[in-house]
């Protein structure tokens, strides 16, 4: 997003990729000498960050990053703080959950990506809950700019379907997501051993069930992005 950001603003303008982590920001150095990169953490005041900058600024743009914060709302304020009068924070959280299969598969019971889903919720409210003086927000992310002094605030979805049916690469990358998750999930028991049991059959190439083999996968979702104007 930073390269995209700094091909529209051009010469005259400046993008800045942001990261938590140092070893994103030196992985993404090696990849793209040129991009102008700095290193902050989103449960702090971002104080130092600003001091960077040099300048409020008229854009900032956060992807799936502030539900990683564990005060949320003192996140999204301290983002509106780098912003200069007329500038918009957006915000990219939310949306639907992706879809690609069947809800009977003829493997296991049916709903396994519904099942998967929900597993994952249950993982992700465990994660929120475990960050060190995590802060519940029992309201939406509209709401919560809003509450750090945003105006006209408004939220885009965006609909992504792929045409079907999907190519070679479209399934391949599916089928690295499904087995992603799953991999990420088993660890935590949150799936249950029945639904393992299909889910490995499932993404087994060598398995007479295996998803490669179908021709039904597709792929839909939606993101939403948040935004609101600093007056």
């Amino acid at each position: 997003m930073t390269r995209a950001l700094a091909t529209v603003l051009g010469p005259d303008g400046r993008a800045v990729g942001v990261d938590g982590e140092p070893a994103i920001i030196t992985a993404v150095k090696e990849r793209a000498p040129d991009l102008d990169l700095l290193v902050a953490d989103l449960d702090g005041d971002l104080a130092d960050l600003r001091l960077a900058l040099g300048e409020p600024a008229d854009l900032v743009w956060a992807s799936a990053s502030v539900h990683h914060a564990a005060d949320q709302q003192a996140a999204v304020d301290a983002l509106v703080g780098l912003l200069g009068a007329g500038g918009r924070l957006a915000l990219a959280e939310g949306g639907l959950p992706a879809r690609h299969l069947a809800w009977d598969l003829g493997v296991g019971d049916p709903g396994l990506e519904v099942r998967l889903d929900a597993a994952q919720d249950r993982w992700f409210a465990a994660m929120r809950a475990g960050l060190p003086g995590a802060v519940r927000m029992p309201y939406g992310w509209g709401e919560c700019l809003r509450r750090a002094g945003l105006t006209s605030v408004s939220a885009r979805t965006t609909l992504f379907e792929r045409e079907l049916p999907l190519t070679d690469a479209e399934v391949n990358r599916v089928l690295d997501k499904l087995a992603h998750r799953i991999d990420h999930l088993r660890p935590a028991g949150l799936l249950d051993p029945a639904d393992l049991d299909a889910w490995d059959r499932l993404l087994d190439s060598a398995d007479t069930a295996w998803l490669g083999l179908r021709e039904d996968i597709y792929w839909l979702d939606a993101r939403t992005v948040h935004m609101g104007v600093k007056l």
